[in-house]
């Protein structure tokens, strides 16, 4: 039961095979696609949770987290060179472990996509009313700002970001490549301002003790900010348009997660040199949980005077080392190109219930289009329904976590794929071959599982209840309404239906 109803991939390919793309990118190219997607969302936001899980030890955690995703990437580039269709990991499972496991990656690519946005909206809120207390001294209640587990009631202006941006994906808004091209550019240009100003001023004694919580705090801490490093699948997705994809392919990949594996290890220590970065804890030395509303009220208590506190870290560093009108910079800039991210993943989200609903397994009515602006509008206003309403109730690092127990688990059945699929179709076609493919590919199950191991217990908990969830739909629906359950084998991934994408295909942007 497991294994059947696959999905031939022959009937996958046969549309992909008639519209080749030209070979045009080499292995810089690659590399600066790879620093453009990957760099981004995770480090504005998620830096005070690794400090407050790990300390000065969330450097380790950075080096942790990009290894897992190179050996990831270099698995899920096989697949991406094999399969260059739409679907991603859902599509690749379904043509090699069949159609069960194709829905649970499906399943578990609704928490790397919608959840992922809810906490890209949650991470702009906060960087956005820095900008309006610290630069424009407007003053807001913490009430209408922060959700509950921060002290709050709800957060309006996390709502409002999501509900804006699935307007816009309804109404099919498009943005220009070079509009991307320079909000990556404002990205880049305010992290390498921060390291300019705050390695400076780093003082060794804030490193000390440099692994307050232990290994297990790093660890705890690498499974967070792995959410820091999504975004690769650019890279390895863009196979079928490089110039020896064997030679460029792993350059490209390991190169792009090489540099920012570095960038982020630069502004961490820019972070920890120069305000300091260790847990706050109890009266027992024991550390608060990070986005706990024990931490909150901590923080409140201290006048929320730590970089842990801060919903806006790199913001609140520079302030607090002088440069005030730089950091308010900074969150301008986060500001201004957060939205695009929380676009990319909420139509990346889309696509993937359009997907799964023309293989029959969701309602068909998830891929109806609107008959003027030819968009999924019925799924997008879902999906945005409930975006608002993660954005509203959860804090950042929560909202991270349960991303990246959908993603890491998506991530490892790929790698898997790529085991099975060398043993049951050897002689398949490969624009790029997975380099010492049984020694990459059980590491990339390895370190996948132990990051999804090292996230929180109520991540873990949380994960399994929505795959329960999963499958109660799955086969109380999905299972009788299969196209390939009921022998109709059809081609989809032309996309001579699908939605036309709200931007051109360029780098998602979406950690």
């Amino acid at each position: 039961m497991i294994f059947d109803r696959v999905k031939p991939l022959d009937a996958i390919l046969a549309t992909a095979e008639k519209k080749p793309l030209t070979r045009t990118l080499g292995a810089f190219q690659l590399t600066m696609l790879g620093v453009g997607a990957v760099i981004g969302t995770g480090i504005f936001v998620l830096t005070a949770e690794a400090a407050q899980k790990a300390g000065p030890g969330m450097m380790i955690s950075f080096i942790i987290a990009g290894f897992v995703c190179a050996v990831a990437a270099l698995c899920y580039a096989e697949m991406a060179s094999m399969v260059p269709v739409s679907g991603s990991a859902y599509t690749y499972s379904y043509a090699v472990m069949g159609e069960l496991l194709a829905w649970m990656v499906g399943w578990a690519l609704i928490l790397e996509y919608a959840v992922a946005a809810g906490a890209v909206s949650v991470g702009w809120s906060g960087y956005m009313i820095g900008i309006l207390e610290n630069a424009l001294h407007i003053n807001i209640p913490d009430a209408l700002v922060l959700g509950p587990y921060d002290g709050g009631i709800i957060n309006l202006p996390a709502m409002v970001i999501a509900g804006l941006v699935t307007w816009l994906l309804v109404i099919g808004t498009k943005e220009s490549a070079m509009i991307n091209a320079i909000l990556v550019m404002i990205k880049i240009a305010a992290l390498t301002l921060f390291v300019v100003l705050a390695l400076p001023v780093m003082q060794m004694q804030n490193f000390e003790p440099f692994a307050p919580l232990g290994m297990a705090g790093i660890s705890a801490a690498a499974a967070s900010i792995f959410f820091a490093y999504v975004g690769f699948d650019a890279v390895s997705t863009a196979a079928e348009e490089t110039k020896n994809p064997q030679r460029n392919m792993p350059i490209g990949l390991i190169g792009s997660l090489a540099i920012c594996t570095i960038f982020y290890i630069l502004v961490a220590a820019g972070v920890i040199g120069s305000v300091g970065a260790q847990p706050i804890t109890d009266a027992a030395g024991n550390a608060f949980a990070a986005g706990s509303l024990e931490l909150s009220q901590a923080c409140a208590a201290m006048g929320d005077n730590a970089v842990v506190c801060s919903k806006e870290a790199l913001a609140w560093t520079l302030r607090n080392i002088g440069w005030t009108q730089v950091g308010n910079l900074v969150g301008l800039a986060a500001t201004i190109a957060l939205p695009s991210v929380i676009l990319m993943m909420m139509f990346g989200q889309t696509r993937i219930f359009f997907v799964m609903s023309r293989d029959g397994l969701l309602p068909a009515i998830f891929s109806r289009t609107h008959a003027r602006y030819h968009t999924p509008h019925v799924i997008t206003m879902i999906t945005g329904v409930f975006v608002a309403l993660f954005a509203a109730f959860f804090p950042v690092g929560k909202l991270a976590d349960i991303s990246n127990s959908g993603t890491l688990f998506a991530f490892l059945m790929v790698s898997i794929a790529v085991l099975v699929l060398r043993r049951t179709d050897p002689n398949r076609v490969r624009p790029f071959r997975t380099p010492l493919v049984n020694v990459i590919a059980p590491v990339s199950v390895a370190g996948c599982a132990y990051l999804f191991w090292s996230l929180s217990v109520d991540t873990k908990l949380m994960f399994v209840g929505w795959a329960v969830v999963g499958l109660i739909v799955y086969f109380g629906y999905s299972r009788r309404r299969s196209h390939v359950g009921l022998g109709h084998i059809e081609v989809h991934e032309d996309d001579s239906d699908a939605p036309p994408p709200p931007v051109p295909p360029v780098p998602s942007f979406k950690s």
